[in-house]
């Protein structure tokens, strides 16, 4: 038959270990092992070994013998199985150690009771709106309907007719949460929910507010004026504070986010806070040089094209792009050259190219 581990190793702890740092690592080990949790074949016989040893080590007694006698104190005949007859659900087993482990896999571990019952800010709401390209850049105002729960002005969230018309739950005694056991495979365990009488309060209302009818609060169907700020890119957000989902036990409302979706325009194009616009340009202002006008998000400007402009050339206008948002300034304008070739030419126009492509001692096309 193996030997058995030395339960100091199997917890990872010196013999001089205090109770705390004892308990400390039993729960750490508990929860890397722990059979629904770790899928490992070899999890459960490790989960075993370390309750084991956690049921000995707890113990000041049995520690004692533990240390002056080894394995060979629990052995049959010298004061039996520490784990007791049913294994880790037997007598050894401490359902409060293995309850605050469960608590932390599916609940992120204890609440106090006081915390559940205390006013909650509640949850934020998010509502999206489209606006044109141009209402990004220059700004707006827009209306958007919204239907939101509001504290009632006359109980101030309680649903009490009057502040003496709360009292103390008497299920929970104030505290929101309710301790229940139950028999399981791994023994008796304890575990703490919501209290089903006061649903979290810790309170009865025992004359409900004759304006909300006991809820804490009213349903309001308003329009919420909203200002867009110019420079604002697509997907950003605008909180406006108190008009998202009501709060708990009285707590204020949530806020309500509002997602700007910025659609797209049929020349300009945004690129943080600078503006891409292609520009048509005859081959002869290219070569030539030329002043035109573009158009820019905040109207038309002249533009000197140099001679010898060449396709696809960038030109950038300092100061035509989008004001930032944060401090004002602006971004750039980009101009992207695209030679555009005359489809049909006169005559004349036709002997002058012909000309040209002499003097530039080009061949004709034959």
């Amino acid at each position: 038959m193996a030997s058995k581990r030395d339960y100091y190793e199997i917890l990872g702890l010196s013999k001089g270990a205090t109770a705390d740092e004892i308990k400390s690592a039993y729960r750490k080990l508990a929860k890397q092992y722990h059979p629904d949790i770790n899928k490992d074949p070899d999890a459960p016989k490790k989960f075993e070994e370390i309750q084991e040893a956690y049921d000995v080590l707890k113990d000041d007694q049995k520690r004692q013998q533990y240390d002056q006698f080894g394995h060979a104190a629990f052995e049959q005949g010298a004061g039996g199985n520490p784990y007791g007859a049913g294994g880790f659900g037997g007598a050894g087993f401490n359902a409060e150690d293995l309850g605050d482990i469960f608590s932390s896999f599916f609940g992120g571990g204890r609440r106090s009771g006081r915390a559940s019952s205390g006013p909650r800010k509640g949850e934020d709401t998010l509502y999206r709106i489209k606006i044109d390209f141009m209402d990004s850049i220059n700004g707006r105002k827009i209306t958007i309907p919204l239907s939101y729960d509001e504290q009632c002005p006359h109980c101030h969230g309680s649903g009490a007719e009057s502040p003496s018309d709360v009292s103390t739950c008497p299920n929970c005694r104030g505290t929101g949460t309710v301790r229940t056991r139950q028999q399981t495979i791994f023994g008796t365990m304890e575990s703490q929910g919501t209290c089903p009488s006061c649903h979290g309060t810790g309170k009865k209302v025992t004359k409900t507010c004759h304006e909300c009818g006991g809820s804490g609060y009213k349903r309001i169907k308003k329009d919420i004026e909203v200002s867009i700020p110019a420079g604002i890119s697509n997907g950003q957000q605008i909180r406006i504070a108190g008009k998202g989902d009501r709060g708990i036990n009285g707590g204020e409302n949530g806020d309500l986010y509002v997602e700007v979706q910025v659609k797209a325009h049929s020349s300009f194009k945004r690129e943080g806070d600078d503006i891409h616009i292609e520009v048509p340009l005859s081959f002869v202002d290219a070569a030539l040089g030329a002043e035109i006008e573009v158009d820019t998000v905040y109207g038309k400007v002249a533009v000197d094209i140099p001679a010898g402009t060449q396709p696809d050339a960038v030109l950038k206008l300092r100061g035509k792009g989008v004001k930032n948002l944060r401090n004002g300034n602006p971004g750039d304008q980009y101009l992207h050259m695209k030679l555009k070739t005359p489809e049909k030419l006169s005559r004349s126009q036709k002997q002058l190219l012909e000309q040209l492509r002499e003097e530039m001692g080009g061949k004709k096309k034959k």
